[in-house]
């Protein structure tokens, strides 16, 4: 089921994010690994025809089980609390299907980007271990213009499970694609990979330990 038409993805599509949880899917292809930091590994392919890369990242997060994990990544409202990058950030239901808009602050002097996107959660029961997916993709609707001075990302496509690590934390796996657009200098596009993701994935742990609803 293609979302960008449809708003919603295949269970295919969940599994295939619940198996590479289990087993990561990094052969028959060039994936590098990049860095590893923080209990967190992040490989990058070369997408030949873009020249830009696809993410895949695995680690556990300590002190951070996947319920609340999910719950607090889930959260936009909490999230323009501990995310600096965040400039706006709503859902909206447009054209029968719920829409997120997201602006990311980019370093001076360049652009901003928005995106405009579709995502799901599932709940799976991996042979009795509950796993939590979440899947993103990249959409187009009349409701959003673009706006003057900010890129719109055309291209994003986000897959992510997690799920317990046997002990108080979460075992993470993420994969990550888009095409920010414009010119980006390639030390800024390195320091993200290599920083920004684990980076944020710390600060969403910080973030689930100061969470408001917490139980």
């Amino acid at each position: 089921m293609d979302p960008t038409t449809a708003g919603g993805f295949s269970q295919e599509e969940f599994l295939e994010a619940c198996a590479e949880l289990q087993q990561p899917a990094l052969a028959g292809a060039d994936w590098q690994l990049l860095v590893e930091t923080l209990g967190i590994s992040i490989y990058r392919l070369l997408d030949q025809k873009t020249g830009l890369y696809e993410y895949k990242v695995f680690g556990v997060l300590e002190d951070c089980p996947p319920a609340l994990f999910t719950e607090v990544y889930m959260d936009l409202e909490y999230r323009k609390k501990w995310d600096q990058f965040v400039k706006e950030l709503y859902e909206k239901e447009c054209d029968g299907k719920t829409v997120v808009y997201w602006e990311v602050k980019y370093p001076f002097p360049m652009s901003n980007r928005d995106y405009v996107y579709v995502r799901e959660r599932r709940d799976l029961d991996a042979e009795g271990r509950r796993v939590y997916v979440v899947l993103a993709q990249s959409t187009s609707a009349s409701s959003f213009p673009e706006k003057r001075g900010v890129i719109r990302v055309q291209t994003y496509k986000q897959s992510l499970a997690i799920e317990s690590d046997g002990k108080k934390g979460s075992k993470v796996f993420m994969d990550y694609f888009d095409n920010p657009g414009g010119q980006i200098p390639s030390w800024l596009i390195n320091w993200a990979a290599k920083n920004g993701v684990p980076n944020f994935l710390k600060d969403l742990v910080k973030a689930c330990q100061a969470y408001p609803k917490k139980t």
